[in-house]
């Protein structure tokens, strides 16, 4: 009787052992899955950074091609006329 004792108290005592490991998981899980969706968001926030500097950028370029050099100009000339194919296009739309 005594072994089938010992059996059953080792086994508790490791069942113990692993639920608590179990707990001790969890936790570990949820504090990441946490950490995660902190670094997910600075992610997000970043990325939006970054498209506003790109769009200031891109401001900036235009800024300058229009009153730099003749490289530029050719670059201004360009975006101009993309600008004007796409109002035109806008306003075909709207008079469909």
């Amino acid at each position: 009787m005594s072994d089938i004792t010992e059996i059953v108290d080792t086994l508790e005592n490791r069942i113990s052992k692993l639920l608590h490991k179990l707990e001790l998981l969890k936790k570990s899980n949820l504090k990441l899955t946490q950490e995660l969706a902190v670094s997910e968001q600075k992610l997000v926030d970043q990325d939006k950074v970054i498209e506003d500097w790109q769009q200031k950028y891109e401001s900036l370029k235009m800024a300058n091609s229009v009153l730099g050099s003749s490289e530029s100009k050719t670059e201004a000339k360009l975006k101009i006329n993309t600008l004007i194919r796409e109002i035109d296009h806008c306003i075909a739309q709207l008079s469909e």
